[in-house]
């Protein structure tokens, strides 16, 4: 066995096994913390496989970035671990139907010749001044530029929803009104008071 399957199978192992830990363990920030390590081993992956670029991407946006988030807002919120722990019996049988289905649907695919998965003849020898970055810039910003541009729409819809999600009224947050506070009158803001002086006894 050469080293870079010896590298694959690790990275694999690793990747399955986070994977498996961010949907079974209960506590979220572990289950966030499981999904870097789901992340790194990705873009470990992709490293073989060549596709340095977005290897690096994946980890500077989703690790750097997307998952401090996540870990900054679990931490931030106070969830109630033990309300979560009381429903996750009830999906637990659907939620096993559906693993048994999806690694009978890879086995099905993976496992037979029907698909041409066998047949499919490894990458050859990349030509001098090769850059995979190019060739997906390329292919992003001409072949593929309408979906990315709607890719691009849909994503500053939500950023534009989930900020009026954050900002709705609650009765329980409070908020300053700039209007209010401009409308003030300056001489109200201040109040001299005199008081008597107090004598020593």
């Amino acid at each position: 066995m050469e080293f870079k399957q010896i590298v694959f199978y690790f990275f694999s192992v690793v990747l399955v096994f986070a994977a498996t830990m961010v949907i079974t363990v209960r506590n979220p920030v572990k289950a966030a913390l499981f999904l870097v390590l789901a992340f790194v081993s990705a873009a470990g992956l992709w490293l073989l496989l060549e596709a340095e670029f977005l290897a690096i991407v994946l980890v500077l946006v989703y690790v750097g970035a997307v998952m401090v988030l996540f870990l900054f807002v679990v931490m931030m919120l106070d969830i109630n671990i033990a309300r979560l722990r009381e429903g996750f019996g009830e999906y637990l049988p659907i939620g096993g139907l559906v693993a048994v289905l999806l690694v009978a649907e890879m086995v099905i695919v993976l496992g037979s010749d029907h698909f041409g998965v066998k047949q499919m003849p490894g990458p050859g020898p990349l030509p001098e001044g090769y850059s995979n970055t190019r060739v997906l810039g390329r292919l992003l910003y001409t072949v593929y530029a309408y979906p990315f541009e709607i890719a691009a729409a849909i994503l500053l819809v939500a950023i534009v929803a989930a900020i009026a999600l954050t900002l709705r009224r609650r009765k329980d947050s409070k908020y300053q009104d700039p209007a209010r506070q401009i409308r003030i009158d300056p001489g109200a803001r201040v109040r001299i008071v005199k008081m008597r002086s107090e004598k020593k006894i």
